[in-house]
C-alpha cells in the first residue's frame, strides 16, 4: 500500500543520474488505519508516486520513520544486519545501547555514524522530533530480536530517545 494505495505522496529529489529517487512529501495514514482496524498487518512498499503519478523509489527506512510519525507511533524499530549503533563499526562490544537526539547527530558529525547507518539514524532522529517516543535499532538475524528489545530491560540494540525521554 504504498504506491497503489496513496499511502506516500513523492517528491523528486532531482539529483541527476540517479533515476527516480524520491523523498517523502505527506503521508496519508487512512489506508493503514483501515486495514488495521480490519486485522490485517499491513506491508508497506516504498515506492511513492509524485503528483504527476510518476513512481520514485524512497529510502525504506526513511518511509518508515515517515510513517510511524504520521500514525502517532509510541516506538519505531528499524530491523538491520548490525547489532545497533556502534562506537566502532567492527567492534560489536562497542554497541551505544541508549543515546538521545543530539547525541546521535553529534556521531553523525563526528563520522561514527556513517555509511548505511546515516540514513537509518537520520529516520529516527527525524521520528523522534516529531513525536515518536523511542527509535530502536536492533539486529534482525538474531532470534526473536523484537521481543529481546521489546520485553527486556536492557534490549539488544541502540535506543534513540527525544532529549526529555524519560524512563
Amino acid at each position: 500500500c504504498g504506491k497503489d494505495g496513496n499511502l506516500i505522496k513523492a517528491r523528486h529529489v532531482g539529483k541527476e543520474g540517479i533515476g527516480f529517487v524520491g523523498e517523502v512529501r505527506k503521508v496519508d495514514t487512512r489506508i493503514v488505519d483501515s486495514l488495521v482496524k480490519s486485522g490485517y498487518i499491513p506491508v508497506i512498499s516504498s515506492v511513492a508516486a509524485d503528483e504527476t503519478g510518476q513512481a520514485h523509489n524512497i529510502n525504506a527506512d526513511t518511509v518508515a520513520g515517515e510513517i510511524a510519525a504520521s500514525l502517532g507511533a509510541e516506538k519505531l524499530i528499524l530491523l538491520t544486519d548490525t547489532a545497533g549503533i556502534l562506537q566502532n563499526y567492527q567492534d560489536p562490544s562497542t554497541l551505544l545501547t541508549k543515546l538521545d537526539i543530539q547525541q546521535a547527530r553529534e556521531l553523525i558529525e563526528q563520522g561514527i555514524v556513517a555509511g548505511g547507518m546515516i540514513p537509518k539514524v537520520n529516520c529516527c532522529v527525524r521520528s523522534l522530533a516529531q513525536g515518536v517516543k523511542a527509535a530502536h535499532i536492533i539486529d534482525g538475524r538474531l532470534p526473536h530480536a523484537l521481543l529481546l528489545e521489546i520485553f527486556t530491560d536492557e534490549g539488544i540494540g541502540s535506543m534513540l530517545v527525544s532529549s526529555q525521554y524519560q524512563n
